[in-house]
């Protein structure tokens, strides 16, 4: 029985994993946005992580520091984001997004949100309140991941 549960429990996170992954993949692809992908994803982990190390960018990437560091440059250049001195450490520098970041990651949001739309569109009441439902379980678990990960880091 317990086999059973981890299983079923392995097989329900990876379509959770799966299907997220194919929706947002799917709404980059089909959107329209000046901002370059790789340099939206960039911009989208700052907001997330909020100011950081570019070692700290890199990591959470699973890329390494020169790569992080080429896609700053491309950012910085457009204005989308600001290096600042560590507080921490005088010789380190930490990378947060501007005012014309944000309006650059919102546009893209706003576009991959376009393209889902007519979509969305077509849920009745039980649908929206099915995914309402989804998008605070999801929620759930993230709460639950990030809390995992930081009592096993610290």
């Amino acid at each position: 029985m317990y086999l059973d549960l981890v299983i079923e429990t392995d097989s329900l996170g990876n379509d959770l994993l799966r299907s997220a992954a194919r929706l947002s993949r799917w709404a980059s692809r089909n959107a329209s946005f000046d901002v370059p992908f790789a340099q939206a994803r960039l911009l989208a982990l700052v907001d997330e992580l909020g100011p950081s190390r570019v070692s700290v960018l890199a990591a959470a990437d699973h890329s390494s520091q020169p790569t992080i560091t080429t896609q700053l440059h491309k950012v910085e250049a457009a204005g989308w984001v600001r290096r600042e001195g560590d507080p921490d450490d005088a010789r380190a520098s930490v990378v947060s997004l501007t005012e014309a970041g944000q309006a650059a990651l919102a546009g893209v949001r706003r576009a991959r949100l376009a393209v889902l739309a007519p979509a969305l569109d077509q849920l009745d009441d039980t649908g929206r309140d099915r995914m309402r439902v989804a998008v605070e379980v999801i929620n759930e678990l993230l709460r639950a991941a990030t809390e995992a990960t930081d009592h096993t880091t610290s």
